[in-house]
């Protein structure tokens, strides 16, 4: 019984090991891409036109599209492609686990730290994007310099609590459904294989909720220092 993939290895060659994560990351990458090369290619406007795939995908973007402008009350295209493909990754990835011998790469915390480290990055990049290098870091040492470390220390465990999360949900419930299908298999393997999908696809809403939670609140927080500022010059000037 495997409790991650990268212990599954393939083929190694001195340092390198080829395992399971590696390789079912790939696979997911390149089921996303071609897939989407398919769906995407001949595209059609009218309704009745639509192929059913297309139909599918466009009901995929709008709900993701939904939860961002609920998260950030903002235009979703800026955010769709970082939080849709975060969301689809995970999805997918948890989904193929109904084959037989396909191991997810979510349930390895290389993969998910991988994601929860890009999230980390994303968080300063909309940040700065949206009110400016300098507001960004001052953001950090209000309402006083004396919080800056609980500050970039709160950054480094939101983004380990985020890859942690997801490695332990997806791993626990892997080894879950390997216990029960162990014990009998003849009995519920269809409802158990279902149950481990099911939550798969839960943790990666999750995953990608949470993702637009953590930019949402680093784009409103560099807002509010604005504004603040804003009122007290405002306020300076009108003494003044």
């Amino acid at each position: 019984m495997n409790v991650t993939p990268d212990t599954i290895i393939f083929w190694q060659w001195q340092w390198f090991k080829l395992n399971a994560t590696l390789v079912y990351t790939w696979l997911v990458m390149a089921i996303l891409v071609v897939g989407s090369w398919l769906v995407t290619r001949n595209l059609k406007v009218e309704p009745e036109q639509m192929s059913n795939w297309q139909n599918r995908l466009e009901i995929i973007v709008e709900m993701i599209n939904g939860e961002i402008r609920q998260a950030t009350n903002r235009e979703p295209s800026e955010f769709l492609p970082f939080v849709g493909t975060i969301f689809l990754f995970f999805a997918l990835a948890n989904i193929l686990t109904v084959i037989p011998g396909y191991e997810s790469p979510a349930a390895s915390l290389f993969t998910t730290g991988a994601f929860a480290l890009c999230v980390f990055f994303a968080v300063p990049y909309y940040g700065i994007k949206h009110s400016g290098f300098g507001s960004y870091l001052k953001h950090f040492i209000e309402p006083t310099p004396v919080v800056l470390p609980f500050n970039i220390l709160s950054e480094i465990t939101r983004t380990l609590s985020l890859a942690i999360r997801l490695f332990g949900n997806v791993m626990s419930t892997s080894l879950l459904v390997a216990i029960v299908l162990s014990l009998i298999p003849l009995f519920v393997p269809i409802p158990v294989r279902a149950y481990g999908i099911g939550i798969g696809v839960i943790q990666a809403y999750v995953f990608a909720i949470l993702t637009l939670v953590y930019i949402a609140s680093g784009i409103r927080a560099q807002r509010k220092s604005q504004q603040k500022r804003q009122q007290q010059q405002q306020s300076e000037e009108g003494a003044t």
